[in-house]
This record gives structure tokens, sequence and C-alpha cells, in this order.
């Protein structure tokens, strides 16, 4: 299938190929860029941990971290590592694990072909011994114990450790260092052949290259993929947090907060349009034209580090607020109560108006960089959209749509605060 995907708004469009190994290819050409980006995903994140192959084989529960040290080894093969022929291209190539899926990049302004050759193969080409793994356990671990040093990331997985009682979303991508003693090259062979067959994966392409070049690459590596019946358990996990409020002492200058909403999460398709959405009550609530953000910036509550996301996957989605604040609790405070304040008052039709050309403008300019439209390809093909319905979205919404979702999404009962504060 070769289908031709058409934005009449944006006046762009890309390539959506089925390719006879499985793999489905979206590939983005745009004129007047002298670099192209690629990446190669597979829909498997952290949070992937119990899953099974055929409806008559009890579930495997894998330890966690298991995706992010599956990322890690799949650079090494039989000959050589994947990084040094990236060296002779010319290529920058990286890779990253996150809640729900596990991409393998890179960027380039020559030796495309290659490039796109090399990634396919080492991607496709699995090798794990026990000396390579037992070694990556000592990395990994050096790599976990850096990150506990990070006080903006303990800032965000306290949070999520705070407001999920079950979700593994709650653990770190990275796992811990006793779970990750816990892996085997039984058990990321096992993991690669469920999760990484070609029809669980897409490869996403934008920027200087030719379409036909990535199909004879694909017809050249790729074989065709067994189908197998992947199916994940997810965890049930109730609407109460597990814990309102938790803080944690850093040698920091000043305190950092990270609030949390959680959402009652739907499907990933409609999980996807919803976070939309809510960017645009974002924008209304705490965007830096909003009166609530001029008060707190102000007030010295907040200060150019303050953000908000939304962010969603199958089976979790949370509304997240953070940065630096003299007073962390006061600064959430102000923002459950403005949300407390626009659901009973309504949306104001001139804020409304500005937060959704602020939203709009924002996913327009995505599509002027190949790394932005290549990762905004990838999300959109796992949750059952195109890259264009995002645009579209925005255009479309109303203010009944962004009032329904301030109601449903913005449940303040369900909120956590997580706090970085100084040590004494």
């Amino acid at each position: 299938m070769n289908q031709k995907i058409v934005s009449e708004r944006v006046g762009e469009n890309y390539r959506k190929i089925h390719h006879s190994s499985g793999l489905t290819m979206l590939l983005y050409p745009m004129e007047d860029f002298s670099s192209a980006y690629a990446m190669l995903t597979t829909d498997y994140g952290s949070v992937d941990m119990t899953f099974r192959t055929a409806p008559d084989r009890e579930f495997t529960t894998i330890p966690a971290g298991t995706a992010h040290f599956l990322e890690h080894k799949m650079f090494e093969n039989e000959d050589g590592d994947a990084f040094a022929k990236y060296a002779a291209t010319g290529a920058s190539a990286n890779a990253f694990t996150s809640f729900d899926r596990t991409s393998y990049l890179f960027g380039c302004a020559d030796h495309f072909e290659e490039s796109l050759q090399i990634l396919m193969e080492f991607v496709g080409t699995p090798y794990f011994t026990k000396q390579t793994v037992d070694k990556e356990q000592g990395i990994i671990g050096q790599e976990i114990r850096m990150y506990d040093d990070n006080p903006d990331w303990r800032a965000l997985f306290n949070l999520l450790d705070a407001m999920y009682v079950n979700h593994p979303i709650k653990i770190d991508i990275a796992g811990t260092v006793e779970s990750i003693a816990e892996i085997t090259a039984e058990t990321l062979y096992e993991t690669y052949g469920a999760f990484y067959n070609l029809n669980n994966m897409v490869l996403t392409v934008a920027g200087s290259f030719d379409p036909e070049t990535v199909i004879r690459v694909a017809d050249k590596v790729l074989k065709p993929a067994p189908k197998i019946a992947l199916e994940r358990k997810f965890t049930e996990e109730p609407d109460e947090v597990g814990k309102k409020r938790v803080e944690q002492k850093f040698p920091v200058a000043s305190p950092m907060f990270c609030l949390g909403l959680k959402v009652r999460p739907a499907d990933a398709r409609t999980n996807a349009l919803n976070s939309v959405l809510d960017e645009i009550v974002n924008e209304i609530l705490c965007g830096d034209a909003s009166p609530l953000y001029r008060r707190l910036y102000d007030s010295g509550l907040i200060n150019t580090t303050f953000d908000s996301e939304a962010d969603c996957g199958k089976d979790f989605f949370a509304l997240i607020f953070s940065g630096e604040s003299k007073d962390p609790d006061k600064a959430a405070e102000a923002i459950l109560e403005e949300i407390r304040r626009l659901q009973k008052e309504g949306i104001d039709e001139k804020a409304f108006a500005r937060s959704k050309k602020a939203v709009y403008g924002r996913y327009v300019r995505m599509l002027n960089r190949p790394d932005s439209i290549a990762n905004a390809m990838t999300g959109t093909h796992f949750a059952g959209l195109g890259i264009y319905d995002l645009v579209e979205a925005v255009a479309a919404a109303t203010p009944e749509q962004i009032e329904a979702r301030l109601r449903e999404d913005y449940r303040t009962e369900y909120s956590s605060l997580s706090v970085i504060s100084p040590l004494e």
C-alpha cells in the first residue's frame, strides 16, 4: 500500500507505505532542506512490562527497565558497534526510550542511503551474551545513580510515584539497580522477539531525501516479519492519587515543584486528541499571556522555567505543571484555584481565541523541522492518527470542547505535588 496523505490547510503532504516486510513507513520529503532525519521506532516502552505473543500462552512479566536496557544493547552487533559505522558516514545517531516507545534515529546532510541501511540492519540484528549484559548492568547502574542526582528528574518521578498507585509509569524508565540485575540475555531475546517485530514498528523520515531510496533500502535489508498476536496486560489504576504531597531535599539554589493532575485515560486515539485540546486549556489557564501567569510571575511564585504539558499514552494521562518557585505550595494552590474558578465561571471568549491561535501556531511551526515531524508522525501513528490530525484538532476546537475538557480532565481532587527543596 502506497498512500499520499495531503493537508489542504497547510499545503503539504507525505507518503504512507506498508512495506512487504510488515513495516509502516511515513516519508515526508521537504524542499529547500539540506539535511534528513530518520527514526525507526517500536511500539514498546518502559510501561510495557507484562505481555504475551499468543492467546494460549501465559503472560510474561519482565524486570523494570528492560526496554531501556534493550535500547542500549541494540547498538552492539557481532560485526561491531553501530556508532562506529555512523562515524564513517558522518551521521549523528542516537536513541531514546520513553514510557510507550523506543526510537533509534539519525540526522545527516549526506550519505543518507548508507546511514539508513545501518539503522535498519543494527535494529534488525539482535546480539546479546551474558558477558555483554553483565557489563551493561554496571553502565546502566551508573546512569540510574546519575539521574537520582538530577533534581528535575527526581521532581518528575517523585510526582509520578505519588500520583500513581499501581501503574508502572511510577517506575523510572531505566528501572532500578535491583531490577536491571535480573535482566539476562534470554530476557532481552524474548522481549525483542515480542516487540521488535516489524508489524509493531514504524519508520519516519523527514527532510532532504528521495522516498525511492528508502523503499530501495527496505527492499534490500528487510525480510517479512512473522505475524504474532501481541497482547499487553494493562494495570488497573484507581482515580485517586497515592499521595497528595512529596518532598525531597537537594543541593539546589531555589525550590522546584511538579504539580500533577491525574486524568482518567480513554483509548490511545482519544487520549492523543484530548491532549491537544488540553494544550489549549493549559494556554488559557497559565500560558504566558494569561492573568494567572502574570500574577504568579510578578509575585515571584514562578519564573521563566515554568511550563505545562499534557502527557499521555495507551493507558495513562497526566497534566503536569512545573518550575522553580520560592513557595511551591502557594504556586500549586494558585493553579488549582484558577482551575476551579474557570470551571465555575467559564472561559473567556477572547482568552479562548488567543490560546487557540497560540497552540495552532506551535503545531504549524512543528512542520518546519524534520526532527519534530518525524517525532510527531511516530506518536500519531501509534495512536491511530496522522500528523495533520493534530493540526485539524486545534483548528476545529470549539469553546464547548474546551469547557468539556476543563470539566473532565482537570479534576483538582486527584492532584499531587512534588517539591524539591534546598538543603538546610
